[in-house]
């Protein structure tokens, strides 16, 4: 612990004493600039303006502390990292440098096409089954994962329900069911949104598969009640 404290105390030293200018070659920045997979749901950009290294992480604009043409450290991080080529593939990526073993050449980012999109980005852009694809590729590697996370896309469908904007709010909720088809929840969403939009039918039988998986459930008895007593033909 006390040696990483005082990678990271020397590391932030220079990242405000010894920052390098380096000449960068044409080739060299545009083999190096783009798209890399941070993780299964988020990109790290890396570009240049005036011949100077910048990464877009997490939505912000940051500047490491260049150490050598290819090596750099990125302080919100706590990473020194360098631009690779995988001798087989061919594929670029970004690797981090160990603490103790330097020489030691790891394939961490992954560098992607320029129009590649996460399935949050697929989401939000409303290409519904692409992202489904990517959050259902998730699901396989990691059930657990938090990319997948049923609160958060329930949030969005909501959102969009709240704008009036029916057909994207029943198509996100649908879309959490692929996910998470065990949740009442979801059901009980999906119904709601179909209940806002008009159709009723639709909400009855989503109402229904709400209330069989928690017949606490109160609303959507409540509903299932109402929509039979309405529908259910009386005897002559």
């Amino acid at each position: 612990m006390k040696l990483k404290f005082s990678l990271i105390f020397i590391l932030m030293l220079i990242s405000i004493n010894c920052s390098k200018s380096i000449e960068y070659s044409e080739e060299f920045m545009g083999k190096t600039s783009g798209k890399y997979l941070y993780n299964d749901d988020n990109l790290m950009e890396v570009y240049y303006k005036d011949n100077v290294l910048f990464l877009n992480w997490k939505g912000g604009e940051v500047k490491p502390v260049v150490l050598s043409e290819n090596e750099f450290f990125v302080p919100d991080m706590y990473q020194k990292l360098r631009f690779v080529e995988h001798p087989k593939t061919g594929k670029r990526y970004i690797s981090i440098i160990p603490e103790t073993e330097e020489s030691e050449i790891t394939y961490d980012y992954l560098k992607v096409a320029t129009d590649f999109k996460t399935p949050t980005m697929h989401l939000k852009g409303g290409n519904y089954e692409d992202a489904l694809e990517g959050y259902l590729a998730i699901k396989e590697k990691d059930s657990t994962s938090p990319f997948i996370d049923e609160w958060d896309i329930n949030n969005l469908g909501y959102k969009y329900l709240r704008d009036e904007k029916f057909s994207d709010a029943i198509a996100v909720f649908e879309l959490n069911i692929k996910l998470h088809p065990n949740s009442y929840n979801v059901f009980d969403s999906l119904a709601n949104a179909y209940l806002k939009s008009g159709d009723s039918i639709m909400a009855f039988e989503n109402y229904k598969k709400a209330y069989k998986s928690n017949q606490r459930n109160k609303r959507a008895l409540r509903y299932i009640e109402t929509y039979e007593s309405k529908n259910t033909p009386t005897a002559q």
